[in-house]
């Protein structure tokens, strides 16, 4: 191969990666590229974001769901209530129409509501007393014939105390004025009060 030759393939050579060298930055923009690749990972992260929320906010529902009292009534009339995970019987009910989610109580002689949902359901006046509790003497008052609603029944004339200190304001305690109007029966895991 002579001088020529080899200046002439050299030439050939740098020209060839002229070229390539051009293809290649019109087909590439680094600075654009970036800023493109910033611009998908802002949007990307969001998407995730909400993803997440959304995955969090279904499994609060699900727990919701889960959590709420099931409480089925059958055929008969008999009104069945599940355990609750904390081994409490809970049934969602109403004082004086107002709704409420009872703790059965079998232990309590009456029927009680907090102070504040008292107010709230209209439940005014009565006489005062003092409730002897397990955490000793508690002021309040007792009203009489007020209705309680649990599932399709509805019994009058009930005696309702109020004055549950300590109480969520949609917490009530379904105590046996209430519950010696039916037979309990307790079948493992569920509670049936059974019309007499």
């Amino acid at each position: 191969m002579g001088i020529q030759d080899r200046d002439w393939y050299r030439d050939a050579q740098k020209e060839r990666d002229r070229k390539t060298a051009q293809f290649d930055k019109a087909k590439v923009y680094p600075t654009r590229r970036h800023s493109v690749h910033l611009i998908d990972t802002k949007w990307f992260r969001l998407i995730i974001v909400f993803f997440w929320i959304a995955v969090l906010g279904a499994l609060y529902l699900a727990v919701k769901q889960y959590e709420k009292p099931k409480t089925t009534i059958s055929s008969n009339g008999d009104v069945m209530i599940s355990r609750a995970r904390d081994g409490h019987f809970y049934v969602n009910g109403s004082v004086n129409g107002k709704p409420v989610k009872f703790l059965v109580d079998t232990g309590a002689s009456l029927v009680g509501v907090s102070e504040k949902f008292a107010r709230n359901a209209g439940l005014h006046g009565g006489e005062p007393t003092v409730f002897k509790t397990a955490n000793g003497d508690l002021p309040g008052r007792i009203l009489s014939n007020v209705p309680i609603n649990v599932g399709p029944i509805t019994v009058s004339g009930i005696r309702v105390g109020v004055g549950l200190e300590g109480h969520e304001t949609n917490d009530a305690l379904l105590g046996q004025n209430f519950l010696s109007k039916f037979d309990v029966v307790l079948r493992q895991d569920q509670m049936i009060l059974r019309k007499r």
